[in-house]
């Protein structure tokens, strides 16, 4: 089943992953792009721009900064969330500390949900 998605988003992702944080970066490089089940950057589903997607998995990593821990920023994220998830997808989030402090544990949170989600 393919994803509905804003065709008008699709220039503005590409933008976003040729300039992507050093967090998601260092996730990209160092274990999504090699990751034995596909994931895409920056992907669009809906109206939104995902950071990271695993289609097998059903999955959505957001990898969060300071902006996501304002009042109006949980605000977005709850709303981005209800919509997501009305998809079928499940969203986790990460933030830019684990990936700097903690990166074998984000890596390994990660790994673990998706063979949680499919069964392996």
């Amino acid at each position: 089943m393919s994803l509905k998605y804003n065709h008008a988003l699709i220039k503005r992702a590409k933008e976003l992953r040729n300039s992507m944080t050093p967090q998601e970066r260092q996730l990209w490089h160092l274990f999504l792009k090699q990751y034995p089940i596909r994931f895409q950057r920056q992907k669009v589903i809906g109206n939104y721009i995902v950071d990271f997607y695993c289609h097998r998995a059903k999955l959505v990593v957001e990898i969060d900064g300071s902006q996501h821990y304002s009042d109006e920023g949980k605000q977005c994220d709850k709303e981005r969330e209800k919509v997501l998830a009305s998809y079928g997808l499940h969203i986790i989030r990460i933030a830019n500390n684990d990936v700097n402090f903690r990166f074998r544990e984000a890596c390994q949170f990660i790994d673990d949900f998706v063979v949680g989600r499919l069964g392996n």
